[in-house]
């Protein structure tokens, strides 16, 4: 895989017990380091009108300010101090390089995932939240459009994003899905949430109970939302690629294995394939260093050519339910 990564995203400190700090990077790198066919790019800065497409100017300016000041803040959980204005700008403009170089045919060993930090998918149209101030996927969307019709955007963050939903669930070229622990932050993320006006049915939610495994989000995928992105043939998915649904990982109990990661992604590289759409990866969450570690290069393994273990077994009665409601709700 080719990873875009910049030193300055490690510059937004967030405090020695924060769980989003910059050693979560240096954790991808060391474990990058060790595998094979890893190239890095660095790309350029989101432009501010490219922010702006998705972002309100005015908001967006309070936190260039906020920054200028010193930072701090900005609610209980979300950090920043004077470099984050600069960090962000870099980490949105990862994301439309992943964009842009799955668009120019990029795939395979040379598929893109940017290595940006803040993360984006809380950050909705006029305020930052959960640990983010731009929206980097969404601007990486919004940004493909440009060039395509329709961008998808798969989430398997364990926690819904609220904010790419928020800015394009009225709008039928993008499709947003996510598949997210229940109960967790933000609170939304409801099966009924599937759009409005333009966009209705092109936003796919499955909540899961915690504790669902590799059974669940296999299922999920290959009943759910594999038909939902054919159907809606994109020409470009994006993954908010956040690795808290980890067994391992501190804050949340999804209990997906580090092989999980590569079984979806794999049916990611299969199904891009299939509608012939370009894939690209955008880091999220993941809060544990060695799991963190171990999703990213589990998916550049993916890539390198390894099968990952299928799970043994299928998913739980409760599991089963919820994918049938969605595919229900959905005409799926």
């Amino acid at each position: 895989m080719e990873f875009g990564y910049r030193e300055v995203c490690l510059d937004h400190e967030t405090g020695s017990r924060h769980p989003e700090h910059p050693d979560r990077l240096r954790a991808i790198r060391r474990g990058l380091a060790r595998q094979y066919g890893v190239e890095y790019a660095a790309p350029a800065d989101a432009d501010l009108a490219a922010v702006e497409a998705v972002h309100d100017p005015e908001y967006l300016a309070d936190v260039r300010e906020f920054c200028a000041a010193g930072g701090g803040s900005w609610d209980a959980d979300t950090v920043a101090c004077e470099a984050t204005w600069d960090a962000a700008l870099a980490s949105a403009g990862c994301a439309v390089w992943a964009a842009e170089r799955a668009l120019s045919g990029a795939s395979g060993r040379d598929t893109p995932f940017s290595l940006g930090r803040p993360p984006g998918h809380h950050a909705e149209y006029d305020t930052a939240m959960g640990f983010c101030f731009v929206n980097n996927v969404a601007v990486a969307a919004q940004s493909a459009l440009e060039t395509v019709e329709r961008v998808a955007v798969f989430d398997w963050d364990v926690h819904h994003g609220n904010g790419t939903q928020m800015l394009f669930e009225d709008r039928g070229d993008v499709l947003y899905g996510s598949i997210h622990q229940e109960g967790l932050f933000p609170g939304t993320g409801a099966l009924e949430e599937t759009g409005s006006g333009d966009g209705e049915g092109a936003t796919v939610n499955l909540p899961l109970p915690a504790g669902g495994g590799d059974a669940a989000y296999r299922a999920a995928f290959d009943d759910l939302f594999a038909p939902a992105i054919e159907r809606f043939d994109p020409g470009l998915v994006l993954v908010s690629a956040g690795f808290d649904p980890h067994e391992r990982d501190p804050i949340a109990r999804m209990r997906l294995s580090t092989e999980g990661f590569g079984l979806l992604t794999a049916r990611l590289e299969s199904l891009t394939e299939s509608v012939d759409a370009g894939l690209g990866f955008v880091l999220e969450g993941g809060y544990g260093l060695e799991s963190l570690a171990d999703g990213v290069t589990m998916v550049n393994e993916t890539f390198e050519g390894r099968t990952p273990v299928e799970p043994d077994g299928e998913p739980d009665d409760a599991v089963r339910e919820r994918i049938d409601r969605a595919r229900s709700l959905h005409g799926l």
